[in-house]
């Protein structure tokens, strides 16, 4: 899990590592901060449904201190988007709205399934995962002049340490790392969405 965060997470997308650096306009901040709300500023999300599957104790010991934390992340993001104003106006808006549509459907569909680690493996995934686009979310509330709220998150060295148990004690490591890739792959579609979104934007 640690080296598919490592290849597949969001971390090594130029578009996110172009946000952090701040060389963008802070519409494409404002941008990025609205598409993450409308994957992630919803509740039940992906950590939630992964809690209703959850079976052995530390599977959700984990799921249950992640779904808490990720409720002030929840907070945090619809405030940034809040303060950011209307969503910037780029050409090809329906297209754009249908495909994250689409990917809330994707994630929704993920973290309900009913393949035992599946789930899991998409919700432990989004913590690793966080770290990163918590980044881009920083960076957009300082351009804003709000002051980011502590990330309460489980620790990456503690969410791999679960993986390891999981793995352990269920034969469900296929199903969760196919969890995991499914995330990896939605963050980098949206990536590559909002990539999109800013060059029509800049040519427009």
């Amino acid at each position: 899990m640690g080296a598919l965060t490592a290849s597949d997470g969001s971390a090594t997308h130029p578009w996110l590592n172009r946000l952090i650096a701040g060389h963008e306009p802070a519409r494409d901040l404002a941008d990025a901060a609205h598409y993450l709300c409308i994957l992630h500023g919803r509740h039940p999300g992906v950590i939630d449904y992964a809690l209703d599957h959850a079976r052995l104790p530390v599977e959700r010991g984990w799921l249950e201190a992640a779904a808490e934390a990720f409720a002030t992340e929840r907070a945090y993001l619809v405030r940034i988007v809040a303060a950011a104003g209307p969503l910037p106006s780029t050409p090809g808006q329906a297209e754009s709205e249908a495909a994250v549509h689409a990917q809330c459907h994707a994630l929704d569909m993920l973290a309900q399934s009913d393949r035992t680690g599946c789930a899991t493996g998409a919700a432990l995934a989004l913590g690793l995962d966080w770290e990163a686009v918590r980044d881009v979310l920083d960076a957009a509330a300082h351009r804003l002049g709000i002051t980011p709220p502590a990330c309460t998150l489980p620790l990456q060295e503690e969410t791999v340490t679960v993986v390891d148990a999981l793995v352990r004690e269920m034969s469900v490591e296929r199903a969760m790392l196919f969890g995991a890739q499914q995330m990896f792959a939605q963050h980098r579609g949206l990536l590559d969405l909002l990539e999109a979104r800013a060059s029509a934007r800049a040519h427009h």
